[in-house]
């Protein structure tokens, strides 16, 4: 079972920073999605792609991981970065 750790981004509806805080571990799929002939839908025999769970930091998700035998490879958060600007700067 492989999984990824990552930390949730701010969704671009949002202003503000809620559930940011939160390590999300997401289970990768095991096998690919198929159509289904009937509908068109696509799909999976996978429930393990359906599960998402939320901790409150990264050491408690790997320490989930490594308690339950899951590989995981943990997605770096990229630095944010603000770019401060003067609403007279606008009309230069």
């Amino acid at each position: 079972m492989a999984a990824r750790i990552y930390q949730r981004p701010k969704s671009a509806m949002q202003s503000g920073k809620a559930r940011t805080d939160d390590w999300v571990l997401e289970f990768e799929q095991s096998e690919a999605r198929k159509a289904d002939p009937l509908m068109g839908w696509t799909g999976s025999g996978d429930t393990q792609a359906q599960v998402s769970l939320s901790f409150p930091t990264k050491e408690a998700a790997k320490a989930y991981t490594e308690k339950y035998g899951i590989t995981a490879r943990v997605h770096a958060t990229p630095p944010k970065s603000l770019k401060l600007q003067a609403y007279a700067d606008n009309f230069r």
